[in-house]
């Protein structure tokens, strides 16, 4: 799954997702890269809302820059008042979610070992990847 209609790569969907993830201050975007993971889809992109109606504009974003680009998304889960939002643009699948929906799903944890990146936006979080923060808890535990 490499190319979405009108030669669209997955990865230049990563980088408008993103762009427009940013543009409404979305929080701790991460990209995880599935390719050889996952049959369904290429890439994940995981962000934080503060809040449903964010979640919602940033759906709205998501959504309307990559039309503008000739993609068409094959479909949305979860508007309105969700704490998850998913959209589905064949290559990219984007889960838009709150602080403690994206804790308690913790998608990050389930793709561990699968390659990851932080866009620049988020570079204030953690910047230990979820497994070096996982051995320092551990760590500390004992």
């Amino acid at each position: 799954m490499t190319k979405q209609k009108h030669n669209i790569t997955g990865e230049e969907l990563v980088e408008l997702t993103k762009a427009a993830l940013e543009d409404v201050k979305a929080q701790d975007i991460l990209v995880i890269d599935v390719k050889d993971k996952h049959s369904l889809t290429d890439y994940m992109v995981i962000a934080t809302g503060t809040s449903n109606r964010q979640i919602n504009a940033m759906l709205d974003k998501v959504r309307e820059s990559v039309k503008a680009k000739g993609a068409q998304p094959l479909g949305e889960e979860g508007k309105g008042e969700s704490d998850w939002v998913l959209l589905d643009l064949g290559d990219v699948i984007v889960h838009m979610m709150t602080a403690a929906a994206r804790q308690f799903y913790d998608l990050e944890r389930l793709w561990l070992g699968v390659e990851q990146s932080r866009a620049a936006s988020a570079a204030h979080h953690s910047p230990e990847t979820p497994h070096e923060h996982f051995d320092k808890l551990n760590k500390d535990q004992n």
